[in-house]
């Protein structure tokens, strides 16, 4: 799984069949156990190949270019049958496979893989250990407007007093 990102609740996908490309936003209903990139435990479930049916906020890519009527196209209706290119390593408790970014989803009318993530959902959030752990020269190079010698005392007296 080497520099793949575990795909979360709110990651953005695509139809490769949408009229014009519209996204969805993932909801993972198939469990409320296991998080991802989420401190607190509480927003960013993890993705399962259990992901299955209409598991999207609108579950629509707009109007389907495999079903046209007359002028236009019928809108689409967004049914996930299956997952491919998962992380096959791991099975987590609902006896689902981890979703990563370059997992593809089946529709009964688009066929294989014609949904793909547009963006895996994860955010950066740093830690007081992130921090504690930075390089304080890069970090400076990086932001020259921050001291981190003195933001990282700060943090130490925020701490002590806290406790």
């Amino acid at each position: 799984m080497s520099r793949k990102h575990v795909v979360v609740q709110g990651a953005t996908l695509k139809c490769k069949f949408s009229e014009k490309p519209q996204t969805d936003i993932l909801k993972v209903k198939s469990q409320n156990k296991h998080f991802a990139n989420d401190k607190d435990a509480s927003k960013k479930l993890i993705a399962t190949t259990k992901e299955i049916g209409q598991t999207l906020e609108k579950n629509t890519f707009g109007n389907c270019k495999l079903q046209p009527t007359g002028n236009s196209y019928k809108p689409c209706q967004a049914v996930i049958n299956q997952w491919s290119a998962f992380y096959e390593k791991v099975t987590l408790s609902n006896q689902g496979k981890i979703l990563v970014e370059d997992s593809k989803a089946t529709c009964p009318i688009g066929g294989p893989d014609c949904i793909s993530f547009v963006k895996h959902g994860q955010k950066v959030e740093i830690s007081k250990q992130n921090i504690k752990n930075a390089s304080e020269l890069l970090s400076n190079q990086i932001n020259p407007l921050v001291n981190m010698a003195e933001f990282k005392e700060r943090l130490e007296d925020h701490d002590s007093i806290c406790k």
